[in-house]
């Protein structure tokens, strides 16, 4: 009997995982508003995402979620050394409501 194993699948590339799990955590916060805001704006662009953009998102979610929902819907202004990817959040979530 023939015990070699069958083709395997390939495993997913480094950076499909990083995605997957910053999708995850995105849609994840555990506020509501904010898996809206930021998980909706995720989910649209992650696939996208460079590698060199990564690191701006992975900051981005390391902030607490009250400071981060203020600042998406508007209720407070952004720093003024925001990174280019909150500002672009920020932005759409305005365009949103």
């Amino acid at each position: 009997m023939d015990e070699t194993p069958g083709p395997r699948a390939a495993p997913a590339a480094p950076l499909d995982a990083r995605r997957r799990r910053l999708l995850f955590r995105a849609t994840h916060r555990g506020t509501k508003e904010v898996d809206i805001l930021l998980g909706g704006y995720v989910s649209a662009r992650v696939a996208r995402f460079t590698e060199t953009e990564l690191p701006a998102l992975e900051e981005i979610l390391e902030l607490p979620d009250p400071v981060l929902a203020d600042w998406l819907t508007g209720r407070a202004p952004l720093p003024p050394n925001a990174s280019p990817m909150l500002r672009a959040i920020r932005a759409v979530a305005l365009s949103q409501s």
